[in-house]
């Protein structure tokens, strides 16, 4: 179902910039936009950005159900990361209320997913949708093709076409969505700490021109956690010489998309969208 003009979106914010850059999108195609963020982790400008802002703790139900009922959100989006590593580091962040509790207590798996999931399952009892990312913003989606004026080599798409479905097949397990590989061999694996430390793990070991594929997991959800990619995977890539970034077209999230593809271009870096088929990604005719 598409949305409309006049439509009223909740965004359930957490951390990163995926947050503001689906609200900035969704209120330049004519949408009102409220946010739920959460203290200690949403950006905390995200204000600025949205028509109105509830800010709670991190695993407040009850009120997160209300502040979006309150703003008039028939349909809500879940956007940014709740990284492991800032609960660890920062668990006064967390304050779970009784049906939080509840709610994670009955569940049988406790991973990322399984959370998510039973969220999402908590909302639309409320009679809250929740709804893709790519539903809201769908031009925030890597379209296929080669997307940068900088091209890669046949060496690099070779590496591209090794690591896609190794990366399907950890992506499968729920360790991560990110590989990092060089002349057909895996440098890095990324796991709990994230895409930008992966890369420069990655790059320590392998030389110039090693290549990032980034994509969804088989079982994927696209109403949560779709893979994003933004500058700041452009940076990290920069810092170790880093020559490919492939993602999942119409799959993965680019974040900033002209930022990011001038800044890529500026450092030599190819951006791929890509869906895994036998043929090479071709031609720059997907420029916007």
């Amino acid at each position: 179902m598409s949305a409309s003009a006049s439509q009223t979106w909740g965004l359930i914010a957490g951390w990163g910039g995926l947050p503001r850059d689906l609200a900035r999108a969704a209120r330049r195609r004519g949408h009102r936009v409220v946010a739920v963020a959460f203290r200690g982790l949403t950006y905390e400008r995200l204000g600025d950005e949205v028509d109105a802002i509830c800010w709670l703790r991190l695993g407040e139900l009850e009120a997160l159900i209300a502040g979006l009922r309150q703003a008039g959100a028939g349909d809500a989006v879940m956007a940014g990361m709740v990284p492991k590593t800032m609960l660890f580091e920062h668990p006064e962040i967390l304050r779970p209320d009784a049906r939080a509790v509840a709610l994670i207590g009955g569940l049988g798996e406790r991973g990322d997913d399984a959370i998510l999931k039973a969220i999402a399952e908590t909302l639309e009892a409320e009679g809250i949708r929740v709804r893709g990312q790519g539903e809201l913003v769908p031009e925030l989606l890597a379209p296929e093709g080669t997307l940068t004026e900088t091209q890669p080599s046949a060496e690099q798409l070779a590496d591209v076409r090794y690591a896609w479905p190794i990366a399907k097949a950890i992506g499968s397990l729920d360790v991560g969505q990110t590989l990092v590989v060089r002349d057909r061999a895996v440098l890095a694996v990324e796991a709990i700490e994230g895409t930008d430390a992966a890369i420069r793990r990655g790059g320590a070991l392998g030389r110039a021109g090693a290549c990032v594929v980034k994509l969804a997991k088989p079982t994927q959800d696209p109403r949560f956690d779709l893979p994003a990619v933004g500058p700041q995977t452009v940076a990290a890539m920069a810092e170790v010489k880093a020559g490919v970034l492939a993602v999942e077209a119409g799959r993965t999230l680019l974040l900033e998309r002209a930022r990011l593809l001038q800044e890529a271009d500026a450092h030599g870096i190819c951006v791929l969208g890509w869906k895994g088929d036998a043929a090479a990604p071709s031609g720059s005719g997907l420029l916007p």
